[in-house]
């Protein structure tokens, strides 16, 4: 086990030194200078150039990477080209939100999928196993920001029960309108995610239902109930685990779309800055955190598929011989 774990760091610290060479490299070829976002409209090409020296563009691109990865290793992402503040703290604040968001609408997807999926591939003879296939279908085709416009419509704008968008500027202080905030996008994201997730429960269910195993211990007088709990929900969730792994990291790239629609000041609203401002120090944080986040919920994901399966158990005792 602590070969494999150590397999892993050292696969996990590669992908994040590789990610962050790209990062570097594709934003550099991004159309634009930083320095406009400095500079007023007609500044003389020695006030560019100013600009550019006070933010280091103007050094070598080899002399950038090194000093970029320099304050890394020392946990520093940087300071923005516009503000001059520290990266790090802006990144740490839009977290507050992003996070909280990500894992809410997370949780209630799973809440969800795991009944709906299971029920959908039970009762999958009758017409409400048949219909909750088909809303899951349809559910994968809707696209997320047109859903959170609907909600927003019919449960802030018209019933007025909700807020449409924004964050309270307390944050977390004021944690009663902090959750208010987040309803109709938690709701948004995990309806959408659930519709994904109820086909892959539903397939993995499947699989179990139809399985030897499951009949031998109905046949040897054990429940239906029982015969699942003993054998069928575990190696149900095998490969659901990887798909919940992918499901959460995609969540949470994908907050800027949800994040843009609710006015909620997250990563995706600071990446979206960042991009138009060409400031780079901030891209660059968020898109690295993103990535380490997304890394981590592999990992996470990959060993928990091994500690519930006993195969994948053997094969990493077996390769720790």
């Amino acid at each position: 086990m602590g070969r494999y774990l150590l397999r892993r760091l050292a696969f996990l610290l590669v992908s994040l030194a590789l990610a962050s060479v790209v990062l570097f490299v594709l934003l550099r070829l991004l159309p634009g200078d930083p320095a406009n976002a400095l500079t007023s409209v007609g500044a003389s090409p020695q006030q560019i150039a100013a600009a550019r020296h006070s933010i280091g563009s103007d050094r070598p691109l080899p002399e950038q990477f090194t000093h970029w990865l320099g304050q890394l290793a020392s946990g520093d992402l940087g300071t923005s080209f516009v503000s001059s503040l520290p990266v790090g703290p802006e990144v740490a604040a839009r977290l507050n939100v992003t996070v909280p968001l990500t894992l809410a609408a997370f949780v209630l997807a799973v809440v969800i999928a795991v009944p709906v999926g299971f029920v959908a591939a039970h009762r999958r003879h009758t017409w409400y196993g048949a219909l909750l296939s088909g809303i899951s279908q349809l559910g994968m085709a809707v696209p997320v920001f047109w859903l959170g416009m609907i909600l927003i419509a019919v449960f802030a704008l018209n019933a007025g029960w909700l807020p449409s968008g924004g964050f309270p500027q307390d944050g977390w202080s004021a944690p009663a309108d902090a959750i208010r905030s987040l309803v109709l996008p938690v709701v948004t994201i995990a309806l959408v995610m659930s519709a994904s997730l109820i086909r892959y429960v539903r397939s993995a269910a499947l699989e179990v239902l139809g399985s030897d195993y499951l009949r031998t211990a109905r046949a040897l007088g054990a429940s239906f109930p029982a015969a699942m709990a003993r054998h069928g929900l575990r190696n149900a969730s095998v490969p659901v685990i990887s798909v919940l792994g992918i499901e959460l990291a995609s969540t949470l790239l994908g907050a800027v779309v949800v994040e843009s629609v609710f006015a909620l000041p997250g990563l995706g609203s600071l990446l979206a800055t960042g991009i138009a401002q060409h400031d780079y120090p901030v891209v660059q944080g968020v898109l690295f955190v993103s990535t380490l986040a997304v890394l981590l919920i592999g990992f996470v994901a990959d060993l928990a598929q091994r500690i519930v399966d006993p195969r994948l158990r053997g094969q990493l005792s077996g390769g720790a011989r």
